[in-house]
């Protein structure tokens, strides 16, 4: 081999490794996205059972039981329309009813039930994450006077 042919291999080498990695990024990436969903939403799209989503919006005044062990049962609304999720676990502090949250998991297959493996709800007064609040911005709920909505 001459040195251009040795380049050549060298360059086209590096080349086709750069390109198996970006494609092993992409492939990482779009197994661990989770769309973000209010509950008008879920009437439109049409949801494989099983498939990672984030739900968010308001947990619904007289919704949260709790049930055996760490099991809770709630609903989250968007004043529109509800969902009822359960989630088996420790929630947050914070977490009550009339404030926002985010909740992240499936649904299953036949069920109306979200199931949570994941519940984050807001630090503070002022404080809702900003795709929940765009989203409740959007559907007309009064937010409460928060201008603060980081």
């Amino acid at each position: 081999m001459t040195r251009k042919q040795k380049r050549l291999a060298i360059i086209g080498g590096g080349v086709s490794f750069i390109i198996a990695a970006v494609l092993l990024v992409m492939f990482a990436f779009s197994q661990a996205v989770a769309y973000f969903y209010v509950p008008g939403d879920l009437a439109k799209a049409h949801l494989a059972p099983g498939t990672r989503i984030r739900l968010g919006g308001l947990v619904e005044a007289g919704s949260v039981k709790r049930g055996d062990g760490m099991t809770v049962s709630f609903s989250v609304t968007d004043t529109l329309d509800r969902v009822p999720v359960t989630y088996t676990g420790i929630l947050p502090d914070l977490f009550r009813e009339g404030q926002g949250v985010v909740a992240e998991g499936a649904f299953v297959a036949g069920s109306p039930v979200f199931v949570a493996d994941t519940v984050l709800a807001k630090h503070d007064e002022t404080y809702m994450p900003k795709d929940v609040a765009d989203r409740l911005k959007a559907q007309g709920v009064s937010l409460g006077g928060k201008e603060n909505i980081q």
